[in-house]
């Protein structure tokens, strides 16, 4: 595991090594390098009823009502700011959807999709000629990341969907039933 002390010496050594252009910059600057706490508390006595996230915040919240259970830090699509108007437009939807379905065998470590597109969605895109897309889901890395999960830490790498580590993704999925509402703000 990197210690955070590992983590500073790694940036400097790539920030000394090679100039960082504008967009690398950004990326790093945005990085979340600190390491997750351990927060302990009872599974079964909590109730969430809802999912929040705040993506200028770049955090998913766990609701009991409106009580915060649990918090995230979440990895976005690659063009964040804004709704998802199409698809391929590598944006995460806003607005007032569900969490509908799980799949335990997709291409990331689990997801739960979200129920993008409503029929708003549709004829928002259909207007312009446009696919709204579909298969926006909260995910855990990649299946293949192995020993390069930590580079995906902090950083907007997905097409659009709402990612998490492995571990948080674990909780994610006991703690959350289909059914959710969940709430996507800017």
């Amino acid at each position: 595991m990197l210690t955070p002390f590992l983590i500073t010496v790694c940036l400097f050594a790539i920030t000394a090594l090679a100039p960082l252009n504008g967009a690398a910059s950004e990326l790093l600057a945005r990085a979340d390098l600190t390491m997750p706490g351990a927060e302990v508390f009872d599974h079964d006595s909590v109730d969430i009823n809802k999912v929040l996230v705040r993506k200028s915040e770049r955090r998913l919240y766990l609701m009991d009502d409106d009580q915060v259970v649990k918090s995230y830090r979440i990895s976005l699509g690659d063009n964040p700011e804004g709704h998802k108007l199409y698809e391929g437009d590598e944006r995460t939807p806003e607005g007032d959807y569900t969490l509908d379905w799980r799949n335990a065998s997709s291409d990331f470590y689990k997801s739960i999709h979200i129920s993008y597109p409503s029929q708003q969605d549709r004829e928002l895109a259909r207007s312009w000629g446009l696919n709204p897309g579909g298969s926006i889901m909260i995910h855990g890395l990649p299946n293949d990341a192995d020993d390069m999960a930590f580079a995906y830490r902090g950083l907007d790498w997905t097409d659009g969907c709402i990612a998490v580590t492995n571990e948080e993704m674990d909780e994610i999925w006991q703690l959350v039933t289909n059914g959710t509402p969940i709430r996507i703000l800017p």
